[in-house]
């Protein structure tokens, strides 16, 4: 099942009180103005730099509106996203974060222990009967990404190794330090917004420029050279989605 859709999180009860970590994070006070993809793409941006994302589910029912769940592949990952976003400003609201109150689908069928609903209800079978083989979802960013390890990608695998490498971009000569950033091999679907929430946590941000015409491109401007090489250091080979590691030098002065 693609990340994000028909409910590959299921939990229940309340929200309220303390859970233990573990890999899933709940998302809530979220701008319920946001079409699910945008929101799911805008969470995939923000989370994913604090580590692997199994699932993120968005969903626009008005029990769920504002809401969402992320799914990490690890719980430090999870507790460090936890702590580091916990209040952050994201589209004029700022975020409120728990963990969540029971393991997710994504985490049980990675650990091979997940039971079907129909089942868990039912009482048939036993866990041991019901368990798939061990799958490990990726949520990409743009799109849904297939699950890993599924007898459709192992069935490709063949077809896959050989075809051709997509061509290497240029490489890109860094400039001396400075104020400007230089961003390349960005995804066409990105969007300045969207670059502008994963930058915006670092100090000094003043602005984010497409290159209307030349997809793939961008720069961000900071207030000093120490602010921008903060954000470059950090963030550089950062995967906006599972195939663009984003490549940052400092900008050519006019």
């Amino acid at each position: 099942m693609p990340p994000g859709q028909g409910g590959a999180v299921h939990y229940g009860g309340s929200h309220h009180g303390i859970s233990l970590p573990n890999q899933t994070i709940y998302v809530n006070n979220l701008n319920d103005k946001l079409s699910k993809d945008i929101l799911r793409r805008e969470l995939y941006v923000l989370f994913s730099q604090f580590g692997s994302i199994l699932d993120i589910v968005a969903m626009k029912t008005p029990k769920m509106r504002g809401q969402a769940f992320i799914v990490f592949q690890d719980i430090r990952a999870a507790s460090i996203a936890l702590s580091k976003l916990q209040d952050f400003e994201f589209y004029g609201k700022r975020l409120r974060i728990a963990y969540g109150r029971s393991k997710s689908d994504a985490v049980a069928k990675e650990e091979g222990t997940f039971v079907p609903r129909h089942k868990r209800k039912a009482g048939e079978g036993n866990a041991a009967s019901a368990r798939p083989k061990k799958v490990v979802s990726v949520a990409g960013a743009p799109a849904p990404v297939a699950a890993k390890g599924s007898s459709t990608a192992a069935s490709s695998a063949p077809a896959a190794a050989a075809a051709p490498p997509p061509p290497a971009e240029p490489e890109v000569e860094d400039q001396p330090p400075n104020k400007l950033l230089f961003l390349s091999n960005l995804p066409v679907e990105i969007t300045e917004i969207m670059l502008q929430t994963l930058f915006k946590q670092f100090p000094g941000l003043d602005e984010v420029r497409m290159v209307p015409g030349k997809p793939g491109i961008a720069f961000v401007e900071f207030g000093n050279e120490t602010q921008s090489a903060q954000a470059k250091d950090t963030l550089q080979g950062f995967k906006l989605t599972p195939t663009n590691a984003m490549r940052i030098t400092f900008a050519k002065q006019s």
